[in-house]
C-alpha cells in the first residue's frame, strides 16, 4: 500500500476539480444569458454563445476541473475519488447565489452542510490507494474472475436497456437513460484509473504506453465515454436536469464504488468500523445532493399575488409527473 501522502493528493485534486468543474457550470450560463440576450437563446436552437468569451471560459474551467479529477484517480481510490464530486454541486450553488442572483434556499444550505459533513466522514476513514507498480498489474486485476463478472453483467445489461427499453419507454422512464450512464460510467472510472496510473508511472520514468494494456484501456475510456455522453443528453433533453442530476450522481457513484471494490479490494485492509464509517458518510452525502437539488428552486418562485384557491369536496389535485 502507498503512503497516506498520496491519499492527500488526490484528496486536493479532486477537491479542485469539484471547484473548477462547479465554477464552470456558472461561467458557462452567465456566457448563455448574454449571449442570449444578444440574439436567438440556446433553448431555440442558436448558437451565438460559440461567439461568447464566457461561454469559452466555462469550457476551459470544466476541462480543467476534468483534468484534474483524471489525476486524482491516479494517486486515490475511487471510493475517495468519486463521492467528492458532490461538491461541485455545492459550489455551484453558492457561485448561483451571488453572482446570477438565484437564491439559496435554507434547506439548500443544509443540503451543502450535509455534503460537507459526509465528504469529510469519507476522507477520514477512506482506504490507502493499492500500490500499482505497473499497468499489467492493473491489467491482472481486471482479469480476475470477480471483475469479469461484473463486467459481462454491466455490458449484458446496457444491451438490454439499449435493445429492449429504450424504444418502449426512454421517452417516459428516466431510469432507462440514467441506468446505461451510470452502467458504462462504473467501468468508465475503472478505466480512467488505470489510464491515469499509466500516466502517473509513465511521467516518472517507467514508460507504459508501450504496453498493449495501456492502449486498450484509453479506447475502451473514449468508446464508454461517448455512449455515456450520448445518453445523458438524451435523458437531460427530455427530463427535468433537477431530477436528473442527483438520480445520476446517486446511481454513478454507488455502481462506481461496487466496482472498485471489486476490482481494486480497497475496503480488504479495512475493519468493519471504517467501513461502515464510509457507507454512512456517502449516504449523508446522497442526502444532502438530494435536498440541494429539491430545493435549489424554492429561494427564486416568483412572488405573484394571486385570490385564494378554494377546492370543492369533490375535486382533487392534479398530479403531475416530476
Amino acid at each position: 500500500m502507498v503512503g497516506i501522502s498520496d491519499n492527500i493528493r488526490g484528496f486536493v485534486l479532486a477537491i479542485s476539480s469539484s471547484i473548477f468543474i462547479g465554477s464552470s457550470f456558472i461561467i458557462k450560463k452567465k456566457g448563455l444569458k448574454r449571449a442570449g440576450a444578444a440574439g436567438t437563446r440556446a433553448s431555440d436552437g442558436g448558437y451565438s454563445y460559440l461567439m461568447e468569451p464566457w461561454w469559452w471560459a466555462g469550457m476551459i474551467t470544466m476541462f480543467v476541473g476534468e483534468g484534474a479529477n483524471f489525476a486524482a484517480y491516479a494517486y486515490a481510490p475511487a471510493i475517495l475519488v468519486t463521492p467528492l464530486g458532490a461538491l461541485s454541486i455545492i459550489f455551484s450553488a453558492v457561485l448561483a447565489h451571488f453572482i446570477l442572483d438565484e437564491r439559496l434556499h435554507m434547506f439548500g444550505v443544509v443540503g451543502c452542510m450535509l455534503c460537507l459533513v459526509g465528504s469529510t466522514t469519507i476522507v477520514l476513514h477512506a482506504p490507502l490507494e493499492r500500490d500499482i507498480e505497473s499497468v499489467k498489474q492493473v491489467w491482472q486485476l481486471a482479469t480476475e474472475p470477480g471483475f469479469i463478472i461484473y463486467t459481462l453483467i454491466v455490458l449484458v445489461l446496457v444491451i438490454v436497456l439499449i435493445v429492449m427499453y429504450v424504444p418502449r419507454y426512454g421517452q417516459t422512464h428516466m431510469v432507462v437513460y440514467i441506468g446505461i450512464c451510470s452502467l458504462m460510467g462504473s467501468l468508465t472510472v475503472m478505466g480512467v484509473k488505470a489510464v491515469a496510473i499509466a500516466l502517473k508511472l509513465s511521467l516518472s520514468g517507467s514508460n507504459q504506453f508501450i504496453y498493449f494494456e495501456t492502449w486498450f484501456f484509453t479506447i475502451l475510456v473514449i468508446i464508454f465515454c461517448v455512449m455515456q455522453l450520448v445518453y445523458l443528453n438524451k435523458a437531460l433533453d427530455i427530463f427535468n436536469t433537477a431530477v436528473v442530476s442527483p438520480v445520476y450522481y446517486v446511481m454513478f457513484t454507488t455502481l462506481t464504488i461496487v466496482a472498485s471494490t471489486i476490482m481494486f479490494k480497497e475496503w480488504d485492509s479495512q475493519n468493519a468500523s471504517q467501513i461502515i464509517s464510509e457507507l454512512c458518510g456517502f449516504v449523508t452525502i446522497l442526502s444532502g445532493t438530494f435536498l440541494l437539488h429539491k430545493t435549489k428552486d424554492m429561494g427564486s418562485l416568483p412572488t405573484i399575488s394571486s385570490p385564494p384557491y378554494h377546492r370543492s369536496s369533490n375535486s382533487s389535485p392534479r398530479q403531475t409527473d416530476p
